[in-house]
């Protein structure tokens, strides 16, 4: 059973993205006392509007981070520098601004801080995000902070809904790097924030690394035949080698999708998602919800 999350206050860092924005509303929705920390051009109003506090820094800048952390009691971040550019790159924001929050947290005396890994974390990876989430991970563990690190496999809103969602429903050829078949546990965005917000002020979750999927692992092949189900029409596929670009796709999904063919990555989840209340959405009902978004989106 889950811990009730009392009053104290929550600061949520990445509030403003996808997985950080489904945190910070669940939190407000339940009536929970939330500080974010943002940028002033961010657009952050929206969550104003639903009772959050707000106040203005930047990992990058550690005098702000103190003004950010004073007073709090958890702390939640999920901010990456994956979808920004400029000064904000895996080193200065995974790395070093996540050093940087970390050091504000341990001086603010924060009960929990729970932060937002990889299930593939590796200091030693060749890919710098990759690599900066486990260097984070090794300097939380080593500062004394009561931490949760919830190291989710890969998203299906990125890993499955870029490479086949969109593709397949818009008509266009859905492109496969490698042969496809190695299978991984992909788990909802939804389903990591409810893990997280179930973390907060939870026993089960203190000083613990809690490695999530979702219910049943995919491959790529298989995924594009769930969308074949749900579509109802085969869906048009091409190959390239891993390391090759991916239409329409940025280089780092390109370059972690190569990845994504080197190895398997099921996860058992049964005991997790007791644990946590957590119920996981499959591939299935992903696709569903998907397909109806973009038709929503098209009627609009």
């Amino acid at each position: 059973m889950t811990a009730e999350i009392n009053q104290d206050l929550i600061l949520v860092v990445g509030s403003t993205g996808d997985l950080g924005g489904t945190i910070t509303r669940t939190l407000l929705a339940k009536g929970k006392n939330v500080r974010i920390l943002v940028r002033p051009q961010s657009n952050y109003q929206p969550l104003v509007q639903q009772g959050a506090q707000t106040v203005f820094g930047d990992l990058k800048d550690p005098a702000s981070l103190k003004e950010a952390c004073s007073g709090i009691q958890f702390l939640i971040t999920t901010a990456t520098a994956t979808k920004r550019g400029g000064p904000d790159t895996a080193t200065t924001v995974d790395l070093e601004g996540n050093h940087n929050l970390i050091d504000a947290a341990k001086e603010s005396g924060v009960k929990q801080f729970i932060f937002t890994s990889l299930s593939i974390a590796d200091p030693n990876s060749p890919v710098p995000f990759v690599q900066a989430k486990a260097k984070t991970e090794g300097y939380l563990r080593s500062n004394n902070i009561p931490y949760t690190i919830v190291a989710p496999n890969a998203f299906m809103e990125t890993w499955i809904a870029l490479p086949v969602g969109i593709p397949a429903i818009t008509g266009q050829n859905v492109t496969i790097v490698g042969e496809g078949k190695r299978k991984h546990s992909f788990i909802s965005l939804n389903d990591v924030a409810k893990f997280m917000v179930a973390s907060i002020n939870n026993p089960n979750a203190i000083n613990q690394r809690i490695v999530i999927g979702g219910p049943k692992p995919y491959s790529m092949l298989d995924s594009v035949a769930v969308f074949e189900k749900v579509l109802n029409h085969q869906i048009p596929m091409n190959h390239v080698a891993p390391g090759e670009p991916v239409p329409g796709l940025p280089h780092l999904i390109s370059e972690m999708l190569a990845g994504l063919n080197f190895f398997d990555s099921p996860i058992e989840m049964d005991e997790l998602s007791k644990l946590y209340s957590v119920e996981l959405t499959s591939m299935e009902d992903f696709a569903n919800k998907f397909v109806e978004s973009l038709k929503v989106d098209k009627c609009n």
